[in-house]
């Protein structure tokens, strides 16, 4: 077999809430592939980097939000924008939001019955079984789950991990057998994670990489015996000053501990942790919480801090690392001259100080206060540069924060070191702007590892350095498709996109510790590498103790082969999970981002999965393949149905997909368009796909359902804070009675983002609305209103808000039980109205994560449901009362 080519994955550029994802288009049915299979399956990557290209410059330094003027980058906001819209349009957030919705949840009576963690064992991205033309299976990966966004570990071999939605773990034995910490918090976001001189654990709350799903946090917590204990809210830092905010990275000195938020830089006592935050420097107060600009569209991008380096010789010496990363007139430097926080305009050699060079920014020093080091992210380069949005890294050989800094590495000295990402268009630091992790081997100041897309190591202070952990496998001559060997002659490889490092012991031995899209890792801190510069020395710790794989969507079908169910759904950058009946380690048998599935519940191995913006594959054997594909294109197993608001860029970056109640066959797909299909599992082109209703320019589905021919698809646009607007329209399959719902402002159906319907397969007329975002009391926006979900039973010409005591929190979906009964899926978990009864009870006792979908298995027994951080899981209908 040739050796791979060298591919590329698509970068998003926008000012907006970006993804860590890309989005890219199928090869047509048949198409045959070239070579091996491409990044994220066999999509066309190289006309996606032709769009990438015409997109340069259309980000504004000095602004913090455009309107679409239909240029790519813009059509790429939109979508990467969807976890926020839904969750703010159309206002702001105010703090204290989620901190009483999970009181008020909590204090709700719960239901019978607990629920089953379903995916809770190991989930392999290198499954030999599945290496079809839409697999990333062989790229090295190994076992994964989902992000994990920060890192910590001691010298007594303890590892503390902080996943984006699926809360703190701990690991007793340098990493594995993991045990969850902060389950009892109301924020599962991890956004900085520390262990202070004294031995104590800090978490600071929110995650703060600025992509699409990141949340917000509840503050910051200390645990003082973490080889014990776990976090409660009784351990939070302060008051309430850091709720709804994310906190990118906590420092300490002078007795302080620092908080670079989205807020501002905050600073508190490490002895006495009562007592409220110290403000230390906001750029743009007037956008602050109860300021007077709080409600404007841009607040959110207003205080972004980063990061603070405090100088190790005198801790009264602070430098603040400020800024939007798409960039922003207050981007820069700060530090306090005469006791007022002044920019710095020069003086600190090759690291800028200008607002267009300084974005996102990770600083780490030497244990002996002899260097510093920064990695910088820019704004001109985002806004420029096709290739790379870094700016470079840099180091301080005074040990000064503020210098003289010097760099010693730019995207094409790390290019140079063994990266997979080599090629024009995505090279090391294109997601700089949300990878970066710093941190120096503590007995060597001359010793670091920088995480961007990949892991890069020096050893002579950044003379050299070499891609340790590349993005792939994929492009290298070792590679291999065949499923005897993982990939060939390469040795495993961390998953891509990093995030949180750690250094610390065990068993006399320093290892590292990485947290990244795919979960957590550590090789030896010395460890070795082969020739071309590749540690062959990684470790997956993601050993399925540890589940905070990030779902949007879960199928079930019967497992005909196997017998039991066949269970798979869709995550975030982990592709399509699958979870046959005698499985004990799940697969992936498709690549990228899964966003929804539709899953045949008569045969689980009929499969739809969605990739973003409505790129739509399907298979009929659960995409089992040996890789023979890449010799024989009639070997494939799964193909390309994309409708075609794919092609257009007219549909949201996860956009809905359903079936018919009645009918499996029959699939509805919304973008811009209702798309109707009614040749089920054996659709094989997206040709097939009938245009049934335009919604019209500019709007696009963000909920679709059907029963018994009867269509409703909700739809927003705009759909940020600017103009936003909402609405539904019923019609049919076939494409008459199309038509638009009144829906008043007012408190009918508040105008919030409508997420999900849920239609009674017996009545169609009967239908469930669930509405997302928070109730007037908590967002400041026209309209707002109150409720989350509402009952129709005439088709929609009226609606009653049935939501009665129901908390007010985000509400993502719904679903009608056979007895009667009504699930509904929350930012914070399940709740249930029994049949006959018009309150509602907490199902079991899930975590603080979103759950983003709720399904029945096929005998209607089994409710499923889909978390965004801590994985899938299922309880008994009728335990439910």
């Amino acid at each position: 077999m040739s050796a791979p080519n060298r591919t590329r994955k698509r970068r998003w550029l926008t000012i907006c809430a970006i993804t860590a994802s890309a989005a890219c288009v199928a090869l047509p049915a048949g198409a045959a592939p070239t070579g091996h299979p491409d990044p994220f399956g066999p999509r066309t990557l190289d006309r996606l980097a032709a769009a990438r290209e015409q997109s340069i410059g259309t980000a504004t330094p000095g602004l913090a939000a455009e309107d679409d003027d239909g240029n790519e980058a813009d059509e790429i906001a939109e979508g990467a924008d969807q976890y926020a819209e839904a969750r703010t349009s159309p206002g702001i957030v105010a703090p204290g939001a989620y901190g009483a919705a999970w009181r008020d949840l909590t204090a709700l009576p719960r239901t019978k019955g607990s629920w089953r963690h379903v995916t809770g064992l190991p989930y392999d991205s290198d499954d030999p079984r599945y290496r079809d033309i839409d697999s990333n299976s062989s790229g090295g990966a190994g076992r994964v789950t989902g992000r994990m966004a920060a890192m910590a570990a001691d010298d007594d071999g303890y590892v503390y991990a902080g996943s984006a939605g699926g809360g703190v773990w701990r690991s007793r034995t340098g990493g594995g057998h993991w045990q969850p910490l902060s389950d009892r918090l109301p924020s599962q976001s991890t956004g900085a994670l520390e262990l202070d001189g004294a031995g104590r654990l800090w978490l600071g709350t929110g995650e703060a990489t600025t992509n699409a799903d990141a949340y917000l946090g509840s503050g910051v917590y200390v645990l003082s015996h973490p080889h014990h204990g776990t976090f409660t809210t009784r351990d939070r830092v302060g008051g309430k000053e850091l709720e709804s905010t994310t906190i990118h990275h906590l420092r300490f000195g002078g007795g302080r501990v620092w908080a670079a938020t989205s807020a501002g830089v905050w600073s508190h006592s490490t002895t006495k942790l009562s007592g409220p935050w110290t403000l230390e420097f906001a750029p743009n107060p007037d956008y602050l919480p109860g300021g007077p600009k709080a409600g404007d569209e841009s607040a959110a991008y207003k205080n972004l801090t980063n990061d603070i380096a405090i100088d190790p010789k005198d801790p009264r010496r602070v430098v603040l690392a400020v800024g939007w990363r798409s960039g922003d007139d207050y981007n820069g430097f700060y530090t306090k001259v005469r006791g007022t926080w002044t920019r710095i305009t020069g003086g600190m050699g090759d690291l800028p100080t200008d607002a267009e060079g300084v974005g996102n920014v990770t600083f780490a020093r030497s244990a002996d206060g002899s260097r510093y080091y920064a990695i910088d992210q820019s704004p001109e380069q985002l806004n420029t540069n096709p290739d790379s949005a870094l700016e470079g890294i840099f180091v301080s050989a005074s040990g000064s924060p503020t210098g003289p800094w010097t760099k010693v590495a730019d995207h094409k000295a790390l290019a140079a070191g063994g990266s997979a990402l080599t090629e024009p268009g995505y090279m090391p630091g294109i997601q700089a702007w949300y990878n970066q992790f710093l941190t120096v081997d503590p007995s060597d100041p001359k010793h670091v590892y920088a995480g961007l897309e990949e892991v890069f190591e020096t050893k002579d202070g950044g003379s050299t350095w070499s891609a340790v952990g590349p993005y792939w496998n994929f492009p290298f001559s070792c590679w291999s498709i065949d499923p005897g060997r993982q990939t060939g002659a390469c040795h495993q490889t961390t998953h891509p996109d990093q995030h949180g490092v750690a250094i610390g012991r065990y068993h006399g031995r320093s290892w590292l510790y990485v947290g990244n899209d795919g979960g957590a890792y550590r090789r030896p801190v010395n460890g070795t590498q082969d020739a071309a510069g590749h540690a062959t020395d990684w470790t997956s710790l993601n050993d399925g103790t540890i589940d905070t794989l990030q779902f949007y969507s879960v199928g079930i079908g019967k497992d005909r082969e196997n017998g039991g169910l066949a269970i798979t759904g869709g995550l975030q950058d982990n592709g399509q999970s699958i979870l046959r009946g005698n499985d004990r380690v799940m697969g992936s048998n498709f690549g990228g981002d899964g966003a929804d599935t539709l899953t045949d519940p008569r045969n689980g191995c009929n499969i739809a999965q969605e990739y973003v913006y409505l790129a739509v594959q399907v298979t009929q054997n659960c995409a089992q393949n040996d890789g023979s594909w890449t010799t024989d294109p009639t070997k494939a197993t799964s193909y390309n149905v994309a409708p075609p608001d794919n092609a257009t860029s007219e549909a949201r970056f996860v956009a809905p997909l359903a079936a018919d109640t009645a009918d499996s066959a029959t699939w509805i797909a919304g973008g811009r368009h209702i798309w109707v299909q009614t040749h089920g599992y054996a659709i094989r082109s997206g040709t097939e796909w009938k245009n049934v209703h335009d919604l019209g320019a500019g709007r696009a589905a963000t909920a679709v359902a059907a029963s018994n021919g009867r269509v409703y698809a909700a739809w927003c646009g705009p759909c940020n804070n600017q103009g936003f607007a909402r609405g539904i329209a019923v019609g049919n399959e076939d494409g008459t009675g199309w038509h638009d719902l009144t829906l008043p402002t007012d408190a009918t159906i508040p105008n919030r983002y409508l997420s999900g319907f849920a239609v009674d397969p017996r009545n169609a007329d009967h239908v469930i609305l669930a509405v997302n975002g928070f109730s007037r009391h908590w967002t400041e926006g026209p309209g707002a209103g109150v409720g989350h979900v509402f009952e129709s039973k005439d088709g929609g010409t009226t609606w009653k808000d049935i939501s009665a005591d129901l908390p007010d929190v985000p509400t993502n979906a719904a679903l009608l039980t056979p007895n009667g009964g009504l699930a509904v899926a929350t930012d914070l978990g399940v709740v249930y109205r029994a049949p006959h009864h018009t309150t509602w009870r907490r199902v079991g006792t899930l975590p603080a994560t979103a759950v983003l979908q709720l399904k029945l298995s096929p005998n209607g027994r089994t409710l499923y449901a889909a978390t965004h951080g801590r994985g899938i899981w299922s309880v008994g209908v009728r335990e439910l009362g």
